[in-house]
């Protein structure tokens, strides 16, 4: 009989390409706003309802809900949200596990790799340093306590916390949105360009998830990121130069991106660097560590 594994965060991108990587293996079951297909079940964060049958021999629950932190301004309101569709749609979670009296094998959470702050230097982080001091750094540090919760309750044997970089994928996310531009002859770098983009094919983050799943000795935090350490601009000439296209303007001033964007344009106006490492030594092993290898995949699908 095949372990239950509870996805949420169902309509994302990872969640989406996750479930086909491990569906022949486990049993699959989302957990979304709106049932759609077979193996869904409805959750309510907000007004704190959940489907309980979608607990129902559930092994994992494998935690990726979550808003788009860089879909819209931050409001103060929408700090607000960010921060509740991770903690409170994680204490839901809690909550349906102790009525139902089911302690899982492992809860394994989304996070974020601006668990160090959003900062550009030239120190590369690993999972011992301690957390930044801004507000994603806040927001990642709430949400890795809310996943911690599960264990110190004694609601799963161990919890899994990845720290996830900027995802590559050709379907979604920033590497969709960076490509129209160059080939319209309109891209270029943001800011300055020196700041660093820790980044991850969406094939190996989804591996990542496969391996926290099966290896039962992993705990506690790991960067998911690849180990070649590359800046916007980087990223951006050899987005560029794989479509054949060349770079005509000049770098976005910082200042254009803060009066767009607010105080989210520090997000995307710094980055730093974060080690590998302890994936790799808990047997991980990337697809993808080169940037070129990993743009030719997707851009050339």
């Amino acid at each position: 009989m095949k372990e239950v594994v509870l996805i949420t965060g169902a309509s994302g991108m990872i969640a989406k390409e996750l479930a086909k990587k491990i569906g022949k293996e486990y049993d699959i079951r989302f957990l979304t706003r709106k049932k759609e297909h077979d193996h869904e079940y409805e959750w309510d964060i907000r007004k704190g309802n959940i489907d309980e049958t979608a607990l129902e021999n559930v092994s994992h629950i494998i935690h990726l809900a979550g808003a788009n932190i860089s879909e819209k301004r931050w409001t103060p309101e929408r700090k607000r949200e960010l921060i509740s569709s991770r903690v409170d749609s994680a204490e839901l979670l809690r909550s349906a596990l102790r009525k139902n009296n089911i302690k899982l094998k492992s809860f394994i959470s989304a996070s974020g790799i601006n668990f160090y702050g959003t900062e550009t230097s030239e120190k590369i982080y690993t999972e011992s340093d301690p957390p930044g001091n801004d507000f994603l750094s806040e927001v990642v540090v709430l949400w890795e306590r809310a996943a911690d919760d599960f264990k110190e309750q004694n609601l799963a044997e161990r919890v899994v916390k990845i720290r996830t970089a900027v995802v590559l994928s050709e379907k979604d996310g920033a590497l969709k949105k960076m490509v129209p531009p160059i080939q319209y002859y309109i891209g270029s770098p943001l800011g300055s360009g020196r700041q660093y983009m820790p980044w991850i094919h969406i094939e190996d983050i989804c591996s990542i998830y496969e391996l926290a799943l099966k290896n039962s000795t992993m705990n506690g935090a790991y960067n998911a990121v690849s180990p070649q350490h590359i800046t916007n601009k980087d990223l951006t000439k050899n987005i560029a130069k794989i479509l054949g296209k060349p770079l005509f303007m000049p770098n976005v001033p910082g200042f254009v991106l803060k009066l767009i964007f607010g105080e989210l344009a520090t997000a995307i106006l710094e980055g730093s660097r974060a080690s590998s490492q302890k994936i790799q030594d808990a047997g991980f092993r990337f697809k993808f560590p080169d940037l070129n290898e990993a743009l030719r995949d997707l851009l050339n699908k």
